[in-house]
């Protein structure tokens, strides 16, 4: 970091040219946060507060919720607070932090959503072994190792980039700090060794993608097998939000990172890394609630309580 030592600050890729279209930005993030706070919020005290949500199912939900509450509220309030404001400038102490997170609880979240897949999986297609496979220990110990995993791999990458010698300029293409911005401005070909580190944290998520793949092949093929449409239909409502989940993130972050250059444009840029960063967070729980009635009862008793109460 020593070679970095005379940037004092980054300057962050502004949302808007105009002070009505920055503060229209502003209104808008401020609507996305407090949908995903409030959503991911009911979640997390429904499950928590609902003794009969304490299965193996409920439980990553839970701690889906929590990284999608982290990874909007790392990005969105410093956004907000440049539009605002109308300013673009982020401290260099600052900026590591806010990739670290970001990293963090976008890692835990694919990791998460791998380890949810396999709960299907075993639910679906080895019912009789599911109390054995998803014993509480058993969920605990996963949900430790996603985390575990994900702390690691954002300490790695951010150590590793913000190590990097930065000599040309300070300006970031992105609202918030990412590592491809922040290579760009590296001036030493030890840049090679960050994207050694992304190659591996590449391999690792296509080998959490083909698991995901195979699981949901098995189980489509096992609820084919179900001799009655309810069955099936069951079955279907437990895996359908899950799918819709995974889709929605894999997709935003793919076309993000791998769309051609031919199309690259700054305002695509600007709208595809909302999508990815932004959006699912507000939209998980409301693809959960909508499929799974245990969770919409659960979420509706809950706040009658609350409200009772108050």
């Amino acid at each position: 970091m020593s070679n970095s030592s005379s940037i004092s600050h980054f300057l962050l890729l502004a949302l808007a040219d105009t002070r009505q279209l920055q503060l229209l930005h502003f209104c808008l993030l401020l609507g996305i946060s407090l949908a995903a706070l409030l959503g991911n919020g009911l979640i997390i005290s429904a499950v928590a507060c609902g003794h009969h949500l304490h299965t193996p199912m409920f439980f990553f939900l839970l701690n889906l919720a929590l990284s999608d509450l982290g990874s909007i509220c790392t990005t969105v309030p410093k956004a907000m607070h440049n539009s605002l404001w109308n300013n673009t400038t982020i401290s260099y102490t600052a900026c590591a932090a806010q990739l670290f997170f970001f990293l963090f609880f976008m890692s835990a979240e694919y990791f998460l959503l791998t380890i949810m897949c396999y709960d299907r999986y075993v639910s679906i297609c080895k019912p009789l072994h599911y109390g054995t496979l998803l014993g509480s220990r058993a969920c605990a110990h996963m949900a430790a190792v996603a985390w575990a995993s994900a702390f690691l791999n954002a300490l790695l990458h951010t150590a590793n980039t913000f190590s990097l010698p930065l000599c040309r300029g300070n300006a970031l293409g992105q609202f918030f700090c990412d590592i491809p911005q922040i290579l760009k401005l590296s001036c030493s070909k030890s840049y090679l060794r960050e994207l050694g580190f992304l190659v591996f944290s590449i391999c690792l998520g296509l080998c959490c993608f083909v698991f995901i793949v195979f699981s949901y092949v098995q189980i489509f093929r096992a609820v084919l097998r179900i001799p009655s449409e309810q069955g099936r239909h069951k079955a279907f409502s437990t895996c359908l939000p899950h799918l819709a989940v995974v889709s929605l993130f894999l997709s935003t972050v793919i076309f993000a990172h791998l769309k051609p250059s031919s199309i690259s444009s700054p305002s695509l840029d600007l709208v595809v890394s909302v999508l990815y960063s932004v959006v699912p967070p507000a939209l998980n729980p409301l693809i959960y609630s909508l499929r799974n009635q245990e969770l919409k009862a659960a979420v509706e008793r809950w706040m009658n309580g609350w409200c009772q109460q108050h």
